[in-house]
């Protein structure tokens, strides 16, 4: 008989797996902690949303939505999409639920899988999670700096802190105009050294060229005009005002003028995070984000200036260990409850309970019937105190308390064993 195929997980997708999720912890919390530390509120929005959202919303030119979203017709003929980024379905809960009328500048945050059909590699995948900071409701650039902050604290507190801010201004579509025909001219001359592709999104969204990897655009695009020529005074003023703010933070960053990102509903400032790699390594963006002011209105809402940024949960990760970053797992059990017998095991149970009902940090092995094994896995897991409940003591009702490092013994009635753990630990 021929084998059954060993099913795996889909391609571009991967387990969470439990030597892992120490990574994960330590990076939900220190979100959680983030958002609380700078006033955001949380929201979270469904992984299944209209195609029209992303298409009108993130722009039907990009990559993003033209090769890269899982989208398809319900039994119901309705068009949805898996999620391919955050930004959009926040915006559309903040329409949805009318939530201009809370107090505004309004902050919100979201942590969540995100979906991309494309071909995997090294911190990228099919099924990938971000972490997200919006704020909606004013156009000050002092949030283009604090959204920026936000980042940076949330880097440093996982232990990352060498990170290199990429920042750039994509003007408004004022001033947008002078520079794409500019932009134009330059590509015209010099069609016959760039991709395919590139000739595609000249005709549809000329500044996506700048956001090509293809190597074989990367010295056009190094000798294209730069957008920051261009501006009008009131993104000049507002690009300036930014760059004062992180001076102050005493932020780094790197003038990049050539970056865009990879949506089209940006304006103004764009920016992307970075840390230092190996010469022969090549930089990859643990995220990145920028300013959306024309978003809501797009959608249907009212007009209303946004600012916020993404965060690759996987790529964050990688970087981590890459780097050593210490994360810290379970901490060590207080105690270590060990049974023997059929009775014991029965009021262990009701024993362990009680334990932490008391708030009393426990561990078991009731599977194991071996005093030996247990006592064994107890200093493994380096518990303070070990609990003996073995047949007789289950009959008499008492337990006895070991410690780990001496050894000593002493029998104690159940009724009182609460309040001796306490006293000795």
């Amino acid at each position: 008989m021929s084998k059954k195929k060993i099913i795996q997980a889909s391609k571009g997708t991967y387990d969470i797996l439990p030597q892992d999720q120490t990574y994960w912890d330590k990076i939900r919390k220190v979100a959680q902690d983030t958002a609380a530390d700078f006033g955001f509120l949380r929201i979270d929005t469904p992984l299944i949303e209209e195609q029209e959202l992303f298409a009108r919303g993130i722009g039907l030119g990009t990559d993003i939505v033209e090769k890269e979203m899982y989208s398809f017709s319900t039994k119901g003929r309705d068009k949805v999409a898996l999620r391919p980024e955050l930004t959009a379905g926040v915006a559309r809960a903040f329409i949805e639920h009318g939530l201009f009328s809370l107090s505004q500048p309004l902050k919100l945050w979201s942590v969540g899988p995100i979906f991309r059909y494309e071909q995997p590699q090294a911190g990228r995948y099919r099924q990938s999670h971000q972490i997200d900071f919006e704020v909606f409701g004013s156009a000050d650039a002092v949030l283009d700096a604090q959204i920026i902050q936000v980042a940076f604290w949330f880097l440093k507190k996982i232990g990352l802190k060498e990170v290199v801010l990429h920042i750039n201004s994509i003007g408004c579509k004022d001033c947008r105009g002078l520079y794409r025909k500019a932009l134009l001219d330059y590509y015209r001359r010099n069609t016959k050294k760039i991709c395919p592709d590139c000739k595609v999104r000249l005709k549809k969204n000329p500044l996506r060229v700048l956001d090509c990897k293809n190597e074989k655009c990367q010295d056009v695009i190094s000798q294209a005009p730069v957008m920051v020529d261009y501006l009008c005074d009131g993104c000049k003023e507002h690009f300036k005002e930014t760059l004062d703010y992180l001076d102050e933070l005493e932020i780094s960053y790197y003038l990049d003028s050539h970056l865009v990102r990879g949506l089209d509903y940006y304006n103004r400032n764009v920016f992307e995070f970075f840390l230092p790699q190996q010469e022969d390594k090549k930089s990859l963006a643990l995220g990145g984000g920028g300013r959306y002011d024309g978003l809501i209105k797009l959608l249907g809402g009212k007009e209303t200036p946004a600012v916020g940024l993404a965060l690759g949960v996987e790529r964050i990760i990688g970087e981590m260990k890459k780097r050593g970053v210490k994360v810290s797992g379970r901490a060590a059990p207080e105690v270590f409850l060990l049974q023997l017998g059929n009775l014991a095991k029965r009021k262990g149970l009701k024993l362990y309970e009680e334990l932490l009902r008391n708030k009393i940090s426990v561990a078991e092995s009731f599977s194991r019937d071996s005093i030996k094994a247990q006592l064994k896995l107890a200093d493994k897991l380096q518990a303070k105190i070990a609990l003996i409940f073995g047949q007789q003591e289950a009959l008499d009702d008492t337990t006895i308390i070991r410690e780990m490092d001496s050894g000593v013994q002493e029998i104690v009635p159940l009724s009182k064993v609460i309040k001796e753990l306490k006293k000795r630990l």
